[in-house]
């Protein structure tokens, strides 16, 4: 298997997508993914860009066993292949301006061809095919000699068997011209995309099903040079909304964007994964070594998928809430690193802080917020209390459960009743709380907002008596002291 995007923008969710199909297929089929970057588009590649693509992939977990190959660097195997098809009489001289045909030096890889009214394309044929050049005195290209008449055919995994006729195949360009003192320019996309995967022995080539049109050009490729194709797998395409095709008018397209905003990589991979691809039932939450072992190209669709982000945040909520609590530490504890929350102490094996708080203490309060959490963020900005003594109480949150003017005296009470407590738990919180508000003659609910919100500065929190816990004694005192002295201040 391979994987070989191009450096002419970010990590797309398509091409993501893509990546992904060929590493579970790799995975489960004990095989071997390899990671190429076709970077032989000089004017359209963007170098800077190839360490955003291999860091969305690593983000994303899709690792590979060989590579990454750069194609930039491998132009002489290119230029021998074309050799040996001009040596075979497959491929031909052509002195012709290359905006004279379809298909011409400036093509792009993957483009739609087909003419816009529909009907068969019209593919005009030079004269140099036949030993004629219309300019002899220029440097010429080479370009692969299509066989007038019949048919190209090839077996698809998805779409099942296609079949182009070959009158409405161009005779596409190999190799540019050359400039200067080189015989012939760089690679076109057609013969380095299959020379490469001779060379490195690629069985599936699994793509969006915009490629489908470039593939009898390869097949004809392959046979020209004596090799085998490969089993092909288009996969459909992924569309907005509106159905039409994904693009930033839809949101964020670039992988990297929605590491940013925090969504774990394993909800991200199986969100991904059912985009086009199905195991059968009804079943959403599949682990990452589930899917390796249930996926395979019959369940590819040929219909095209929808990229749905409240879906995708559903299943970022249910990784959050569903994970063992020691595989989701590790992403808190970068996004605590992010933020600058992150202490020592927290780590596995570290010794406990100068308040006691240990990685026990750090894995208790995640499994108590992961409820609430929907993006990592979360874990640094509404639950910042939790982690952080220098945090700033919500004004709405104030207004709203802070204007009974008995508020300060009971929370004064309340102070004063915990900080006398033997000992420090749930229920002992619970009992304390209660009976400082049946003395003061409010509902117990009244003191348990206000209480909250004095202690993590939120209206809407982790139950109360359980945050007390995870807060401890001493600190809880000392919040609900300093939430008396704010009110003096306001």
């Amino acid at each position: 298997m391979r994987f070989a995007p191009s450096p002419t923008g970010y990590l797309h969710v398509g091409g993501a997508r893509t990546a992904l199909f060929n590493w579970l297929f790799a995975r489960g089929q004990s095989g071997t993914m390899i990671l190429r970057v076709e970077d032989t588009d000089a004017e359209r590649n963007k170098p800077e860009l190839v360490q955003g693509i291999l860091d969305g992939l690593q983000w994303l977990g899709v690792d590979w066993d060989e590579g990454p190959f750069y194609q930039s660097q491998r132009t002489e195997l290119y230029r021998a292949a074309a050799k040996k098809l001009l040596a075979n009489g497959t491929a031909f001289l052509c002195y012709c301006p290359a905006e004279k045909y379809a298909g011409g030096d400036h093509a792009e890889p993957g483009q739609d061809e087909e003419p816009k009214g529909g009907g068969p394309r019209r593919v005009t044929r030079c004269t140099c095919r036949d030993g004629k050049p219309s300019n002899p005195d220029v440097k010429p290209a080479i370009r692969f000699k299509v066989p007038l008449g019949g048919t190209t055919k090839f077996l698809d995994a998805v779409f099942g068997e296609r079949e182009f006729s070959n009158d409405e195949i161009e005779d596409f360009v190999l190799l540019r011209s050359g400039k200067g003192e080189e015989e012939f320019g760089q690679s076109m996309y057609q013969l380095g995309v299959v020379v490469d995967d001779i060379d490195m022995r690629i069985t599936h080539v699994i793509r969006g099903a915009d490629h489908i049109s470039n593939t009898p050009k390869q097949v004809l490729l392959y046979r020209a040079l004596g090799a085998q194709p490969p089993v092909f797998a288009h996969v459909p395409l992924i569309l907005g909304a509106d159905k039409s095709r994904l693009s930033k008018r839809h949101g964020a397209t670039d992988v990297n964007m929605y590491r940013a905003e925090g969504f774990l990589p394993e909800a991200f991979r199986n969100f991904l994964a059912l985009l086009g691809w199905s195991p059968g039932g009804d079943e959403e939450f599949i682990r990452t070594k589930d899917l390796i072992e249930k996926f395979s190209l019959a369940g590819v669709s040929r219909t095209n998928a929808v990229f749905d982000r409240p879906k995708l945040e559903w299943f970022n909520t249910q990784y959050l809430q569903k994970l063992p609590i020691e595989e989701l530490l590790p992403e808190v504890e970068n996004e605590l690193r992010r933020s600058g929350l992150w202490k020592p102490e927290w780590a596995a094996g570290a010794a406990p802080g100068p308040d006691g708080r240990d990685h026990a203490w750090f894995a208790k309060t995640v499994d108590l917020l992961r409820p609430r959490v929907r993006l990592l963020p979360d874990f640094s900005s509404w639950s910042r209390a939790f982690f952080s003594d220098d945090f700033l109480r919500d004004p709405a949150a104030i207004a709203k459960f802070w204007k009974d003017p008995k508020t300060p005296e009971l929370l004064a009470k309340l102070a004063d009743a915990l900080e006398a407590l033997s000992e420090w738990n749930h229920d002992a919180c619970d009992h304390a709380s209660r009976a400082v508000a049946e003395a003061g003659g409010v509902k117990a609910g009244l003191l348990i907002n206000a209480t909250r919100v004095a202690i993590v500065g939120q209206a809407v929190a982790p139950p109360l008596f359980d945050t007390m816990v995870v807060l401890g004694h001493q600190r809880v005192v000392r919040r609900l002291r300093d939430a008396v002295s704010t009110f003096g201040k306001s």
